[in-house]
């Protein structure tokens, strides 16, 4: 019998009797990248396809990038072409939620199927090494005394880095519907902007960045985390009189319109290949916490980290 033909028997036996699709002999994923590429959705969704396939969940990956809008417009490509197909995920996060919020796109991220939560990160803020600001407090000076004049680089609207902004801003006495926030359309473009001195002050995840400030070209000032990272010497936000808190968080969904076995092989598929050797690897170069949660938690917990984005940002001022 031919290797196809084998295959797609396996198929119809699985859908017949309930086998897991995990079971199957080969998988071709598709993954949905909803940034360009350079930014943390796309670091994030290679490295776990490298990790699916180290741990022999799958042969191959294909990676599709469409940037924009927060995510919102890889959302609506991956909803309205994948329905139904049990082998497409999709890299999302935090970011998505707030991008949503702002922007209330026609396509939500409750057409598709929550999978897993992967990862937890901090923002980093840096300055460009030739920046005449050397601190953060001497950033928050000039923020009190012209606003506009201090450019905040980041991720799209609704970002954690740009409610970080926001909140540091009213933490500080600063009206934060004043802040000049420039968003771009993904991390790559981003860190070109402050490495060129288009903006005052950056943020991103601190593994965005850290070829950069390992190298002298970015200075960073502060982190949005309650203690210092683990091996990072970079003072809190916090520790430096700003009673600011914001992390950042990533996950994957599987398209509209998969069956709960599918959704469940998905799952399975992408918890294992969290265990990967590939995965520890991914986690301790890009400084990233492990996060990992599926299942109903991970809905819910999905529905409660909208509300209080939410709650957060209209209390920062920014809706």
């Amino acid at each position: 019998m031919r290797r196809d033909t084998f295959l797609k028997s396996l198929a119809v036996l699985a859908a017949s009797s309930g086998l897991p699709l995990s079971a199957l002999a080969a998988t071709n994923l598709k993954m949905m990248l909803p940034a360009n590429p350079g930014g943390g959705w796309d670091t994030t969704g290679r490295a776990l396809g490298k990790a699916l396939i180290d741990a022999k969940q799958v042969d191959t990956v294909v990676y599709e990038n469409k940037g924009g809008a927060a995510g919102a417009l890889g959302l609506a490509q991956f909803v309205n072409a994948s329905k139904g197909d049990p082998n497409a995920l999709m890299v999302m996060g935090a970011v998505m939620l707030g991008g949503i919020i702002t922007g209330k796109p026609p396509v939500s991220i409750t057409a598709a199927t929550p999978i897993a939560r992967l990862t937890s990160e901090y923002n980093v803020f840096v300055l460009p090494a030739n920046s005449p600001f050397k601190t953060l407090a001497e950033v928050v000076e000039q923020l009190k005394k012209d606003p506009a004049s201090v450019k905040w680089g980041g991720g799209s609207r609704g970002a954690t880095e740009h409610i970080a902004a926001a909140m540091i801003a009213r933490a500080v006495g600063v009206d934060p519907a004043k802040i000049n926030y420039v968003a771009f359309r993904g991390g790559g473009e981003a860190t070109a902007a402050i490495l060129g001195g288009n903006v005052t002050i950056g943020g991103s995840g601190y593994s965005e960045f850290a070829p950069y400030i390992e190298s002298g070209k970015m200075r960073a000032i502060g982190v949005t985390s309650g203690a210092r990272l683990k091996g990072i010497n970079v003072p809190t936000l916090k520790e430096q009189g700003i009673d600011v808190e914001i992390g950042n968080w990533r996950g994957v969904y599987g398209a509209p319109g998969i069956t709960a076995a599918q959704r469940k092989a998905l799952t399975e598929m992408v918890i294992k290949a969290t265990q990967s050797k590939a995965w520890a690897e991914a986690l301790e170069k890009n400084a990233w916490t492990p996060a990992v949660l599926a299942g109903e938690a991970f809905e819910k917990f999905v529905d409660d980290d909208f509300a209080s984005l939410r709650a957060t940002m209209v209390k920062s001022g920014m809706i």
